[in-house]
């Protein structure tokens, strides 16, 4: 039988790494669903997860009670999501000027970012295979080689990647009132 929680935050803050353990492996899946809540991104709420983690492991000896532990942890949660957030928006502002710096003759900024926006906001494995094929130029099969995959799961990701991007460009407004278009 497991300890109450009260039990192991007085047994951690008595220096017992047994205990240090267990709670950490105890408080992880409410962190990581508060922690899902509370990010803008799968990759910020990990983070924001690991923070929580390493801070209750460091300062378990500054809680007060065991009652406020859940609290504590889920601030640290939400003041992490926040921290990257901004951190995330001053990036974007930075990579504009620097994208407006490297202007592409006739393609609106507006569009360079959205498209940027786009891609980045794409899962993972839709993202890595659209950059390998249509950023670095690698064929269908040196893809599906360097990521393991076979050359249907390639073609396929692919394919859902650029539909995914083109999607969020339509919502954006592009190609809404382009001549030539069939509205629909």
């Amino acid at each position: 039988m497991m300890p109450s929680r009260a039990a192991l935050v007085e047994a951690a803050q008595g220096g017992q790494p047994d205990a240090i353990a267990a709670l950490l492996t105890d408080c992880q899946p409410d962190i990581r669903r508060f922690a899902r809540r509370a990010c803008s991104r799968a990759e910020d709420a990990e983070d924001a997860v690991q923070t929580a983690l390493w801070q209750l492991y460091r300062k378990i000896g500054a809680l007060r009670t065991a009652a406020t532990l859940a609290a504590w942890l889920f601030r640290i949660v939400e003041r992490e999501c926040f921290r990257l957030f901004r951190q995330r928006s001053r990036l974007e502002l930075e990579s504009e000027a620097e994208i407006e710096s490297l202007a592409a003759p006739g393609v609106p900024l507006d569009l360079r970012l959205d498209l940027i926006r786009a891609v980045a906001a794409l899962p993972a494995p839709y993202r890595v295979v659209l950059i390998l094929r249509d950023i670095e130029e690698l064929t269908a099969p040196e893809v599906a080689s360097q990521l393991g995959l076979g050359l249907q799961a390639v073609k396929t990701r692919l394919h859902r990647a650029r539909a995914m991007v083109r999607e969020r460009l339509m919502e954006s407004g592009y190609w809404s009132g382009v001549e030539g278009e069939d509205e629909q």
